[in-house]
C-alpha cells in the first residue's frame, strides 16, 4: 500500500512516468522519418523496412503483460528502471548497427526495455493518483504525451536524418534515459500488488506464437505471396495456438491472459477500440512517410514539419479528452473519434495523389490528429477500470498490449497493401514511385475508414454519460452488446476446454 502523497510529489511522478511515455513512443514516429535513409542506405526492401518498426512492436506486443506482472511482484519502480537501462542500451545497438539484421535485432532489444515502461508506469500513475476524477484527469496528461511525442518525433526525426544521419535517431535517446532513471530513483515510489501473481511461461510461448506467427505470416504475404509456405505455415501456427491458449489459461490458477476477463464488456471494448484505432493510425504512419519521401521526393525535415500537426492535436486534445472521460464517460469522445476520421480523414485521403496541394495534405492529417486525441483517454481509462487496483499494472499492460498489437499488425497489412504498388513503381528501397503507390495506398486508406467505423459503433453503443456517485465515471449500460456477447462466448469456450482438464492442470 503506498501513502498518500502530496500534490508536488504527485506532479513530480506523473512527470518521471511521461518521460517514459515521450521516449517509447517518439521511437516509433522517429524511427518512421528514418526509414526511407536506411532504405537507401542499404537497398531494404519494403519487408525489412516492416521489420524494423515491428520488431519493436511485436515485442512490446508479446511482452507486456508478463511485464506487468513482473512489476506487481517484484516492484514498479524496480522494474520502471530496469526498462530504462535496457531501452538505452538497446538504442545504443541500434546507433550501431551494421546492417539491417542487426538494426531488427537491436530493436527487439530496444522494445523489451519498453515492455517494462509505459505499461508500468501506467501502473505508477493510477496508484499515485487513487481518487478516479484525479486519476482520469492524469491519465489524460499521462495520453496527450503521446501527442508531445507525435509532434517532436517528425520534425525531431527529420532535423536529426537530415543533419546527423538516420543513427542519431538513436543517440537522442540516451540523455532521455538519464533523465528518467534520475527523476525515478528520487521521487518514485515504490509500489506492489497486495499478491503476486505467478509466471506463465507455456502462456507466455503461446502469446508469442499467436502473434509472431499473424505479423510474420502478414510481412511474408506481402512479399512471396499467399500461397507460399512463409505466409501460410506462421498463420496456421498462430490459428493453432489461439485454442490452445484458451484452454491452457483457463486451467491456471494465475493465467498471463485471465480469459474470464473478457466478460467485462468495458474492457473488451476497451482492447478492441485500442487494437484498431492503433492499427490505423500505424498504417497510416508507414504509408505517408514513405508517400512524403519517396513519391513526393521530400527532405525528411520537411516530411516531419507536415505530420507535426498530428501530434500537436493529440497533445492539445488528450488531456482535455481525459477531463471529459471523467465527468461524462467515453461514448462522446469515442463518437468523435470514429466520425471525425471514418467522415472525413479516410475520405479526404482517398482522395489524395501525387500532385496534392501540401496545404490540403496537412489539413487531411489534422483529421488524423484529432481521431488520436480523442480515443487514447478513453480506452486508457476504461481499461485500468476494469480490473481491480491492485492490478493496475496488469490492466494498463493489457491496453498496452492491444494497441502495440494493434501497431504490428497495422504496419504487416500496410506492407501487403503497399509492396505490389511500390513493385510496379520500381522502388525497391521501400520509396514509392508514382503511380502504383497511390493506387496501393488507397488499401491503407480504406483500412483507416473501416476502422473508424468500428470506434464510432463502439462509442454508440457503449457506457451511457451519467456519473457516478464520485461524479468520476459512467454508471451507464455495462458494455456494447455485440462486444460482451463475442467476449463472453469466448471466455465461455475457454472455461469449457478449462473445466475438462481443471484435475490434471491446477495451479501448474
Amino acid at each position: 500500500m503506498v501513502p498518500e502523497l502530496d500534490d508536488r510529489r504527485k506532479r513530480l511522478v506523473l512527470a518521471v512516468c511521461c518521460v517514459s511515455m515521450v521516449m517509447v513512443v517518439m521511437d516509433v514516429s522517429v524511427v518512421n522519418a528514418a526509414l526511407p535513409a536506411v532504405g537507401r542506405e542499404w537497398g531494404a526492401s519494403v519487408s525489412a523496412l516492416q521489420w524494423t518498426v515491428d520488431a519493436y512492436t511485436l515485442v512490446l506486443a508479446a511482452f507486456l503483460l508478463p511485464a506487468g506482472a513482473a512489476a506487481d511482484r517484484w516492484g514498479r519502480r524496480r522494474v520502471f528502471v530496469l526498462g530504462l537501462l535496457v531501452f538505452g542500451l538497446g538504442s545504443a545497438l541500434c546507433a550501431l548497427a551494421p546492417g539491417a539484421g542487426a538494426l531488427v535485432a537491436a530493436r527487439a532489444v530496444q522494445a523489451a526495455g519498453g515492455t517494462m515502461l509505459n505499461p508500468v508506469a501506467m501502473g505508477i500513475v493510477a496508484t499515485a493518483f487513487p481518487q478516479p476524477a484525479e486519476r482520469a484527469r492524469a491519465i489524460g496528461v499521462f495520453g496527450s504525451m503521446s501527442g508531445l511525442s507525435l509532434a517532436l518525433g517528425p520534425v525531431l526525426g527529420g532535423a536529426l536524418v537530415d543533419g546527423w544521419g538516420w543513427r542519431a535517431v538513436f543517440w537522442v535517446n540516451l540523455p532521455v534515459v538519464a533523465a528518467g532513471l534520475a527523476g525515478a530513483l528520487r521521487w518514485v515510489p515504490e509500489s506492489r500488488a497486495g499478491r503476486a501473481r505467478r509466471f506463465d511461461p507455456v502462456g507466455q510461448l503461446l502469446v508469442v506464437a499467436l502473434l509472431g506467427g499473424t505479423v510474420l505470416a502478414l510481412i511474408s504475404a506481402g512479399r512471396s505471396g499467399w500461397s507460399a509456405p512463409t505466409a501460410w505455415g506462421p498463420l496456421a501456427v498462430a490459428a493453432a495456438a489461439v485454442p490452445a491458449l484458451g484452454r491452457y489459461e483457463a486451467r491456471r490458477m494465475d493465467p498471463l491472459l485471465e480469459v474470464r476477463l473478457l466478460r467485462r464488456g468495458p474492457l473488451a471494448a476497451a482492447l478492441v477500440t485500442a487494437f484498431a484505432a492503433l492499427g490505423a493510425f500505424a498504417a497510416f504512419l508507414f504509408a505517408v512517410t514513405l508517400y512524403l519521401q519517396g513519391l513526393r521526393g521530400m527532405p525528411a525535415l520537411r516530411a516531419g514539419l507536415c505530420l507535426a500537426p498530428v501530434g500537436v492535436l493529440i497533445l492539445v486534445l488528450s488531456p482535455r479528452t481525459g477531463r471529459a472521460v471523467g465527468r461524462y464517460g467515453p461514448r462522446g469522445p469515442l463518437l468523435v473519434s470514429g466520425t471525425a476520421l471514418a467522415l472525413a480523414g479516410a475520405l479526404l485521403l482517398l482522395a489524395v495523389g501525387p500532385r496534392t496541394p501540401v496545404w490540403a495534405l496537412v489539413a487531411v492529417f489534422a483529421l488524423v490528429g484529432v481521431f488520436q486525441g480523442t480515443v487514447n483517454p478513453p480506452i486508457s481509462n476504461t481499461a485500468v477500470s476494469g480490473l481491480p487496483g491492485s492490478m493496475a499494472s496488469l490492466a494498463a499492460a493489457l491496453a498496452s498490449a492491444a494497441r502495440q498489437t494493434g501497431s504490428a499488425v497495422g504496419v504487416a497489412v500496410a506492407g501487403v497493401l503497399l509492396a505490389p504498388g511500390t513493385a510496379a513503381d520500381g522502388a525497391p528501397d521501400g520509396t514509392a514511385g508514382g503511380a502504383g503507390f497511390v493506387a496501393a495506398a488507397r488499401g491503407v486508406w480504406w483500412l483507416l475508414l473501416a476502422a473508424g467505423v468500428l470506434i464510432a459503433a463502439l462509442g454508440a453503443l457503449g457506457p451511457g454519460t451519467r456519473r457516478g456517485p464520485d461524479g468520476a465515471g459512467p454508471t451507464g449500460p455495462a458494455a456494447p452488446t455485440a462486444v460482451a456477447a463475442v467476449a463472453a462466448a469466448v471466455a465461455d469456450g475457454a472455461e469449457a476446454g478449462g473445466r475438462r482438464g481443471r484435475g490434471r492442470g491446477r495451479g501448474r
